[in-house]
């Protein structure tokens, strides 16, 4: 465990039990976040394909220079 866990746990084990609940929302809170962002970077990868077609086209390129 490195040292900032370590720092971390000991914050939580400080604070009041009412609290732990708010942390642990928190925490749950954060990693969904991750997920959802994780997620969404999957999705743009796995469609990257898909639009290099679309995107890649002689009349976008007009664009492209401008």
């Amino acid at each position: 465990m490195s040292a900032k866990e370590e720092i971390l746990i000991e914050k939580i084990r400080q604070l009041p039990p009412q609290r732990l609940a708010e942390v642990e929302d928190f925490i749950d809170f954060l990693r969904k976040r991750e997920d959802e962002q994780r997620l969404t970077r999957a999705a743009a990868r796995a469609s990257e394909a898909s639009f290099a077609e679309v995107w890649n086209n002689d009349e976008d390129a007009a664009y492209d220079r401008m």
